[in-house]
């Protein structure tokens, strides 16, 4: 009897694997019963993201830095480890600029040995400040390279590089997405990202806090749809190597997102105005042309079904299990 073709199982390596992304990620993976590595550092990971995988026999955990050698045979690699909000990436700018290159040239490095497909989360924020509204794959963006915002900026524009770099010299099976927006369950709630301040706000009853005038506008992606565009690049053939936007092009200003976050929560909570922080763009929102053509692939969830998720997550957290950091450390 002939049995039914099957897709081979693989060994994979999710490096941030117990993040915000890397968690729901790994539960992909483990769902699809490949064997799954899951590598991090905990800075700003939490074990509890992925403490329902461990008894799973095809997934392993394992504390480490990637700035640092690892060696591991794998079939594929998912290289998301990197601070990915300003409060995180500022708290240590010289480690968040190690973490993105010398990450990259770890996971390169193995993947260049191991003959391995390597992924790497690049991030709509090497666009900068846009001049260009969508912004297209092929636009080079408008980045300032001595700003606070410019240690994650640049160390991703870096890490871009370097993956084209050993595609081109070495051969490496490479595939780059930039992440616009994304938010869902498994947030961390200090992470000082929109989403996640507007929702302890509003269940907090405080007032809602809105840097500049609210106009300023972002695209929200909910994770699930996220990840779908990750297996989907993956999967994708080899001469589609990005790199390609995965995000939602649905464009919603910040002071809408803050009356919906108030509404889905029935908060008391008002909203006030800071000045706008330096560096931080006014417009975003992803042309997805590229992975609607080459993916398949287009967002499913709308926000007010994403964030009605999201809110009933931090509902039932304990944010006394998650630390914040409170200064700059000068470690590098």
């Amino acid at each position: 009897m002939n049995l039914p073709d099957r897709e081979p199982l693989k060994r994979i390596l999710v490096t941030g694997g117990a993040g915000f992304l890397g968690s729901h990620l790994c539960e992909r993976l483990v769902e699809a019963g490949h064997d799954v590595i899951c590598l991090d550092n905990f800075f700003t990971s939490q074990k509890s993201n992925v403490t329902h995988l461990l008894n799973h026999q095809n997934f392993e955990l394992i504390r480490h830095d990637v700035t640092h050698p690892l060696w591991l045979e794998v079939d594929e690699i998912y290289n998301l480890a990197c601070p990915a909000s300003p409060i995180h990436y500022q708290f240590n700018p010289i480690k968040t600029m190690k973490v993105s290159v010398l990450g990259a040239i770890n996971v390169l490095g193995m993947a260049k040995r191991c003959k391995a497909k390597v992924f790497q989360a690049s991030t709509s924020e090497v666009y900068g400040d846009p001049d260009i509204h969508p912004q297209p794959e092929t636009y080079r963006g408008n980045v300032n390279p001595i700003g606070p915002r410019a240690c994650y900026d640049e160390g991703k524009r870096a890490a871009e590089t370097l993956f084209f770099d050993y595609h081109r010299s070495n051969g490496v099976n490479i595939r780059v997405v930039r992440i616009f927006n994304t938010y869902g369950p498994r947030m961390h709630p200090y992470d000082g990202r929109v989403v996640s301040n507007f929702i302890i706000q509003a269940l907090r009853g405080e007032d809602i806090t809105i840097y500049g005038n609210g106009s300023q506008t972002r695209s929200f992606c909910y994770v699930d749809d996220l990840i779908n565009g990750f297996l989907a690049m993956m999967d994708a053939p080899d001469d589609c190597i990005g790199p390609v936007n995965i995000g939602n092009p649905y464009e919603f200003t910040i002071r809408e997102l803050a009356e919906l976050t108030i509404e889905l929560t029935n908060s008391k909570s008002q909203i006030t105005f800071l000045p706008l922080p330096a560096d931080d763009p006014t417009q975003r929102q992803p042309d997805i042309t590229l992975a609607r053509e080459k993916l398949g692939w287009q967002p499913a969830i709308q926000l007010r079904e994403g964030l009605a998720k999201t809110i009933e997550y931090f509902a039932g957290v304990d944010l006394a299990a998650f630390r914040r950091p409170t200064s700059n450390s000068h470690g590098g």
